[in-house]
């Protein structure tokens, strides 16, 4: 399941890069970065990625949750969650959407590694 497309959104684009160059490390192949709501559903579309990483914060009036809850009602596509934003209402919220996974900033590699594995090998078993 390495070689997966994944893309990435993220607002901030040196903790994008960041996490770019850690899935080019791994061996994942990262095909987009979107700062915003609209990029990410405009690149989902076009580019249909294996699985989603996906902030909370993001640039513009809708937010990542917001964003994911769209991308799951038009594509078949899992995401991880990947923020620093972990309070009770977010968490309710977030799981509403049920995500791949939820992983807080700051992370490791290794635990992105296995959230970003789970996710790809409970898809591909659905």
């Amino acid at each position: 399941m390495l070689n997966s497309k994944i893309l990435i959104v993220e607002n901030e684009r040196i903790v994008a890069d960041d996490i770019k160059q850690r899935l080019e490390d791994l061996g994942y192949e990262v095909i987009g970065i979107s700062g915003n709501s609209e990029d990410a559903l405009k690149k989902t579309g076009e580019i249909k990625p294996d699985i989603i990483l996906m902030d909370i914060i993001l640039t513009g009036e809708v937010d990542g949750i917001k964003t994911a809850q769209q991308i799951s009602e038009i594509y078949s596509i899992p995401f991880i969650y990947l923020t620093a934003y972990y309070d009770d209402e977010i968490l309710k919220r977030a799981s509403l959407t049920q995500p791949a996974g939820y992983i807080t900033k700051p992370f490791n590699t290794v635990g992105l590694h296995a959230a970003i594995q789970m996710a790809l090998y409970k898809q591909k078993k659905s």
